[in-house]
């Protein structure tokens, strides 16, 4: 495919896009019905805007879901810093809530619109951004024709390429080229990401590290994690974080393979909450007592399993443990994100599928911070072994915060590669608010 015939393929897209748009009211009513919508907000993804544009520069941060925002709120708080505006787009519910939560109104919240022509050229009509900073791997080809098409410069932060994406998108060579090209700049995660988008015509293309490292850990509320300590004790507690389908049995066989001496609790927190009344079935099918977090349902001695379905309290799940299994890295592919608990440290386990962190991993490994296991017969062993021996456990807790600490520094890398887009928009910010205090004296 020519470079001319890959163009005439995203016009067709585009095209294509405008044609399905007024069918979709139904594909989003079914979603809200699904706890995957706001219903109140469904008209955010069509491109109405909920709010009024400021006055003055106004960058558009889009980041898909939790990972993605909660890196990129370090970032967008340095943008804020310079008196700039920031409308920030995610596409969940549960993202959404993340951005509240750590942001609060000092940045507009809207739900990303749909990658179709009358969508994305609505919000970009209303909203007029002076620069894009898109999160990770979000390629979405009618956003970026359309910022493309209005010479918007447009920023991939963070940006990473999955071993399957990467090899889908080179099978077509000149419809990435296509789209690549209208990228004012890529900031990749790791040289192997650089190397990639560079492969697939991006340019230029520069390297900061994962944003995720400079984050700050997850909160938690102290005063609840105390209470809940005082109630657990001294049993042996160890996690199984962000799992998906078919991970949260074997964490219910690893429960019941551990040594009654332990007396173990384990908490499960599944990546998707609204799967929580599933589980929670298969637990007590399996003859476990199970408490749930969002019910407020009290830990006893008897408690054999905490399930944490609640949203933005990875925190205090991860204090509670010593030990977490990072999940979609057994029955799942690509892994998430290993450093949350190696902030907040635990000893880490793993399945191998962890692609998409494969640096993040390999740093791990090598200072000793993690280990990687091939099922749930050799988890329980690991997880039997670490609660056995204390010294290999904090050992492992220790290099997996050290590591945390050799990682970072990709936020000040970051902001240095967006200078030449950030710093005309602080002195146009600067001008507005001098033109404001002006209007008012």
């Amino acid at each position: 495919m020519s470079l001319v015939w890959a163009r005439l393929t995203l016009t067709a897209y585009r095209w294509l896009g405008a044609a399905i748009y007024p069918f979709l009211g139904s594909y989003l009513a079914f979603r809200a019905t699904k706890g995957k919508e706001e219903h109140a907000r469904r008209r955010e993804r069509y491109g109405f805007a909920s709010s009024r544009r400021p006055e003055g520069p106004v960058i558009w941060a889009h980041a898909a879901s939790v990972g993605e925002t909660n890196a990129v709120v370090p970032l967008i708080e340095e943008v804020l810093k310079r008196g700039i505006s920031v409308v920030l787009t995610t596409g969940t519910v549960t993202s959404a809530t993340l951005a509240a939560e750590r942001l609060g109104d000092r940045v507009i919240h809207q739900y990303v619109p749909l990658d179709l022509k009358p969508a994305v050229s609505r919000f970009l009509d209303y909203w007029k951004p002076d620069l894009a900073l898109i999160a990770e791997s979000e390629i979405w080809p009618m956003t970026i024709l359309e910022l493309g098409a209005r010479r918007m410069p447009q920023v991939l932060v963070n940006g990473r390429l999955s071993d399957r994406s990467f090899s889908s998108w080179r099978k077509r060579p000149h419809l990435a080229e296509a789209l690549f090209e209208n990228l004012s700049l890529v900031v990749a995660q790791s040289e192997e990401d650089a190397e990639r988008f560079r492969a697939l015509g991006a340019r230029p293309v520069s390297v900061s590290g994962n944003l995720k490292v400079d984050t700050e850990p997850p909160p938690y509320d102290e005063i609840e994690l105390r209470r809940l300590q005082s109630r657990i004790g001294d049993r042996g507690v160890w996690a199984a974080v962000s799992t998906h389908a078919g991970e949260e049995a074997i964490a219910a066989d690893v429960h019941q393979s551990l040594k009654s001496r332990h007396r173990a609790l384990t908490i499960i927190v599944p990546r998707h909450p609204e799967r929580a009344d599933e589980i929670e079935n298969m637990l007590i099918g399996r003859g476990l007592v199970v408490a749930r977090r969002s019910r407020g349902q009290v830990i006893t001695s008897e408690t054999q399993i905490y399930l944490g379905d609640t949203i933005g309290e990875m925190g205090l799940y991860l204090e509670l443990a010593s030990i977490a299994f990072v999940g979609r890295s057994l029955t799942g592919v690509g892994g998430q994100n290993p450093l949350e608990p190696a902030m907040l440290d635990c000893a880490i386990l793993s399945g191998r599928n962890v692609q998409n962190f494969r640096d993040s991993y390999r740093s791990l490994l090598k200072n000793g911070g993690a280990r990687l296991v091939n099922d749930g017969e050799t988890l329980a062993k690991s997880v039997e072994f670490l609660l056995s021996n204390r010294r290999a456990g904090e050992k492992m807790r220790a290099a997996a915060k050290k590591t945390v600490e050799e990682l970072s520094g990709a936020l000040p890398r970051t902001v240095r590669a967006l200078e030449p887009y950030i710093k005309p928009l602080t002195v146009k910010a600067e001008l507005y608010q001098e033109g404001g205090r002006l209007a008012r004296w």
